[in-house]
């Protein structure tokens, strides 16, 4: 094996799916520095990244709940509605009802939870597919929350706004920076560490081959200069500003559903039924269960999207939520995602969004119209499924290939029992 592919291999993790990774990254990478070259350095400012993250969370957040949907093979189109429906809800609630805002935050997950219900009660229990739950979802809830708004804006109150337009606040000694988001970026970098050592020592534990230790020092340094570079940069924003209250929320998602995707029984079993709904459930898996946990946990995290939205936005109106449903999908394909389920990462689906989130705000700072931002994002989606059929035909590495050899090989033969995830490197990993 070349130092090149060991290398892109281990960068990110030392599986097939996080290699994958690797180039979704250099992506990430060449359409920033792309765009800090073409704004004349806007793009990788302070008060340019703020606004960034500030503007998108909420689409990230679609994104963490939508690759889970995604990965079990299943889809949602109704997570604008929800979001949309949700925030009415709770505006005029505290509004109408002078519900404090804490109280607020508590309704509006509840709303998500038993919308998440109703549509994960179709889905599991019923047998109704989740495009076309989702797709009456999406009518229905978009439709009540015209009804309740009255098509009208309702504002919120100050203190609710904080989810979505709060920052870290200014606390100690005048540093020239946010010291709380100077301590929040030592934290992670001494996560990053402990956690690069603690997984050297466990592979040893158990006479595994351990990561080349020049690999491992070069996935640190890369890690921790991108952590030292973003927290320099939102420590160092305008007085007032420093990392998004919103991007806080995100930075706690995705690190709990990656654990709980990655490390727990139930996460593996929502890959396990992506994979092969039938082995999976010969396996002892719980189907129904499965397909309703990750329809509900969907509409729960619309809800926080939705609320987070209003908030930055001070008011719930008629428009909230179009197309987010479109975003997330998107950010999740080009996360890395399988159309057919079973594959896909959180950390994944992040990139993706950022690629898109990073892209459309590139192209907004250069004047470049709505018509064509969205001409633009939707050629970056197809290009990105169009290059992986590509390499297929070259008889290179393909995540479409590699998702389709198993059915390929059902053609020629036929399996004498349940397909062993093992004997596919890329389903290995959805064993439990």
């Amino acid at each position: 094996m070349s130092r090149i592919t060991e290398l892109q291999k281990n960068l990110f993790g030392g599986t097939t799916s996080n290699a994958r990774q690797f180039g979704m990254i250099s992506t990430l990478v060449a359409i920033v520095l792309l765009f800090q070259i073409w704004t004349g350095g806007l793009t990788l400012t302070s008060g340019n990244l703020i606004a960034v993250v500030s503007q998108y969370s909420y689409i990230l957040i679609l994104a963490i709940g939508m690759l889970m949907v995604i990965v079990a093979g299943h889809i949602d189109l109704s997570v604008g509605s929800v979001a949309a429906f949700t925030g009415i809800v709770v505006a005029k609630a505290m509004q109408e009802y002078s519900l404090p805002w804490p109280v607020g935050i508590l309704l509006g997950l509840a709303v998500g939870a038993a919308i998440g219900a109703w549509q994960g009660f179709w889905v599991a229990y019923v047998g109704v597919p989740a495009f076309i739950v989702t797709l009456a979802g999406m009518l229905l809830f978009r439709g009540g929350n015209q009804y309740i708004g009255n098509a009208d804006t309702v504002p919120v109150p100050t203190g609710f706004r904080d989810i979505g337009a709060g920052f870290l606040p200014e606390v100690g000694p005048d540093t020239g920076y946010n010291n709380l988001t100077l301590l929040l970026g030592l934290a992670a970098c001494l996560g990053v560490v402990w956690r690069e050592w603690t997984a050297r020592q466990t592979r040893r534990d158990m006479n595994a081959d351990a990561t080349p230790l020049w690999v491992s020092g070069i996935r640190l340094a890369v890690m921790l200069g991108v952590i030292v570079f973003a927290t320099l940069r939102f420590a160092g924003g305008r007085i007032g500003t420093s990392l998004p209250i919103s991007g806080i929320i995100l930075i706690v998602l995705v690190l709990a559903y990656s654990y709980y995707t990655r490390n727990t029984i139930g996460g593996r079993h929502i890959y396990a039924v992506g994979g092969n709904a039938r082995a999976a459930e010969l396996s002892g898996v719980k189907l129904r269960q499965v397909n309703f946990l990750v329809m509900m946990n969907m509409s729960v995290l619309a809800a926080l999207a939705g609320m987070i939205f209003v908030a930055r936005s001070s008011a719930s109106g008629p428009q909230d939520g179009l197309s987010w449903e479109l975003d997330a999908i998107a950010a999740v394909f080009i996360g890395g995602a399988a159309v057919s389920g079973g594959l896909g990462t959180i950390s994944g689906s992040i990139v993706g969004g950022l690629v898109m989130a990073l892209l459309n705000n590139g192209l907004q700072l250069e004047g470049v119209g709505s018509d064509m931002v969205q001409i633009i994002k939707g050629l970056v989606l197809l290009l990105a499924v169009a290059f992986d059929v590509y390499s297929k035909k070259q008889g290179r590495f393909s995540i479409i290939g590699t998702l389709m050899r198993p059915f390929h090989r059902n053609e020629t033969a036929t399996p004498v029992g349940p397909p062993n995830p093992a004997s596919d490197p890329d389903k290995a990993q959805v064993a439990s």
